[in-house]
């Protein structure tokens, strides 16, 4: 089936997604995960841990994030930074649940025969964990991590390569992201339809700022866009 796009006159065929705060809220499962870390320690915030996942040093996933933060409150131990990295696993996969209407609506889709993929910038190994432990991997014919395309967003070549996995054409498909940077900007590169998913935009982007063609509230308003009727 064929959906359109009203407010662009544009056929969605095929939706690719943002994974971590598009489909569910990683950041706060993280966030809970480095309290739990802190926690066990009985020294330190949990915000500066955090944060120390964000600084670009290593990545968004490395536990040399952890092995720092021990270091830097001087109780590094390898027992120690072994448990610490394991609760931090644990919590974090434990609490990653897809956003509300996001399993409905991904069915809906399917149903209506609209093609779906995955493009993140998380690892393959923490890429599939989360799909499957939220239930949504078998939702997406084509999941694609910076080892399946060779690039990281902002690059176009993840949303790319999902593109050829679909067989859909950029301007018959639509990207949605909570990113303006890494995920609305490449997909207008493309010529894709963007949606802006605002209700995971955790850093709080002013959305008259980011040049997306449509801002979501919720996941399940994407519906309404590519005219696929709800349940």
């Amino acid at each position: 089936m064929q959906a359109t796009l009203g407010t662009r006159h544009r056929k969605v065929e095929a939706v690719v997604c943002d994974m971590d705060n598009t489909l569910f809220d990683l950041v706060g499962a993280k966030r809970e995960a480095c309290r739990c870390v802190v926690d066990y320690l009985g020294t330190g915030d949990p915000e500066a841990l955090f944060s120390l996942f964000l600084n670009g040093t290593y990545g968004f996933e490395d536990h040399r994030n952890i092995r720092d933060f021990l270091e830097g409150l001087g109780v590094y131990r390898p027992r120690t930074f072994e448990v610490c990295c394991r609760t931090y696993e644990d919590v974090k996969l434990d609490l990653v649940e897809p956003y509300p209407g996001v399993e409905e609506t991904l069915r809906c889709l399917q149903d209506a025969g609209v093609r779906l993929a995955v493009a993140t910038d998380a690892e393959s190994f923490q890429a599939h964990r989360r799909l499957e432990k939220t239930g949504l991997i078998d939702f997406f014919e084509v999941v694609v991590t910076p080892e399946v395309s060779g690039k990281r967003k902002p690059e176009p070549d993840s949303l790319l390569y999902a593109l050829r996995g679909l067989d859909a054409a950029p301007e018959e498909a639509m990207m949605v992201g909570d990113s303006p940077r890494r995920d609305i900007a490449p997909g207008r590169q493309l010529g894709m339809v963007t949606a802006f998913a605002a209700y995971g935009d955790w850093r709080r982007s002013r959305t008259a700022d980011v040049a997306a063609d449509i801002v979501l509230e919720e996941f399940g308003e994407l519906l309404g866009y590519v005219g696929v009727p709800g349940r």
